[in-house]
């Protein structure tokens, strides 16, 4: 099954492809395997494909909110936010789909005319696949074909040959983009460097003026950008990024509950629990606790070595 999203330090994340060879991710997640039924807001330069196979999902691209149904799928396009969720804590079973475009650019004018091209298409961020239109099946087939052999030894070359084929339909139906940024673009990058401002400064007292400053806009479209495009206001993205920055330091290290808190950026260790018991269900010395006996449980099944 899938595993918690692991991000670098600008929200794009860390891909831990089926092998380290071939930038090919094929794994099966369920979304009550995150906090909330939400997964962190995250993006990267590989394109992502989620197919539901029971159950519904929201999923923010950018701010915009689909609904997708069993049968439907989506394709996010290189360098989008995008995450999943429900807001009602419905359990939703999909499989997630990740490959670098650059598989296909065996050589440059691959690269230079089929590749590039469909990821700098402001028109195609996103797609939502639906079932009912015959070239999204075409995709959603083969998006199940790579999955039911992604532990053959000749997984990597089906991955390849069913994603030349997706990536040809996507060719083939992409919209033409005249070139010009439009406003989703532009607020795209307002966020990230926003974002990027928050994870460098998170440890420090940190005010909306400055978080909206960095992004060169003013406090009413900071907060409305933060609500579109995580729906969180602007604290509450910060209140989670310490959280999950503590999450380290309460596996690693003998820090105190205390200590942990004021080396993300909470003022004291009451708000910092507060925030943590509503963000994870369990104070910070429980979920400290819960892995140390998770570790020895382990080393308890593990053989000695011979």
């Amino acid at each position: 099954m899938i595993s918690s999203i692991t991000l670098n330090d600008d929200r794009s994340e860390k891909v831990r492809y089926n092998t380290p060879d071939y930038p090919v991710y094929a794994r099966r997640g369920l979304l009550s395997q995150y906090p909330e039924y939400k997964a962190p807001n995250h993006w990267h330069d590989d394109t992502e494909f989620i197919r539901i196979l029971s159950g519904q999902m929201r999923y923010n691209v950018n701010g915009v909110i689909l609904d997708l149904k069993e049968g439907d799928g989506v394709f996010v396009n290189s360098g989008q936010m995008h995450f999943g969720f429900s807001d009602s804590e419905q359990e939703c079973d999909f499989l997630c789909i990740i490959l670098h475009p650059m598989l296909l650019a065996s050589v440059f004018p691959f690269e230079h005319d089929f590749v590039m091209p469909l990821i700098r298409n402001r028109k195609l961020p996103f797609l939502h696949l639906s079932r009912e239109t015959g070239w999204h099946r075409e995709i959603l087939s083969q998006l199940d074909l790579l999955y039911q052999r992604r532990d053959q030894r000749t997984a990597p070359m089906c991955a390849l040959s069913c994603f030349a084929r997706i990536w040809t339909l996507l060719c083939e139906h992409a919209p033409e983009d005249n070139g010009k940024q439009n406003r989703q673009g532009q607020d795209l990058m307002i966020v990230k460097n926003m974002v990027g401002f928050i994870q460098k400064n998170y440890r420090d007292k940190i005010s909306l003026a400055e978080i909206a400053a960095s992004g060169a806009v003013g406090q009413s479209k900071c907060c409305k950008l933060f609500a579109r495009y995580f729906s969180q206001s602007p604290n509450e993205y910060l209140n989670h990024y310490r959280i999950d920055k503590s999450l380290d330091l309460l596996r690693n290290t003998d820090l105190s509950v205390t200590e942990t808190a004021l080396s993300v950026g909470f003022s004291n260790a009451s708000y910092y629990a507060e925030v943590f018991r509503r963000y994870l269900g369990k104070s910070p010395r429980e979920f400290r606790n819960s892995f140390r006996n998770s570790l020895v449980l382990a080393g308890a099944h593990t053989l000695p070595d011979c």
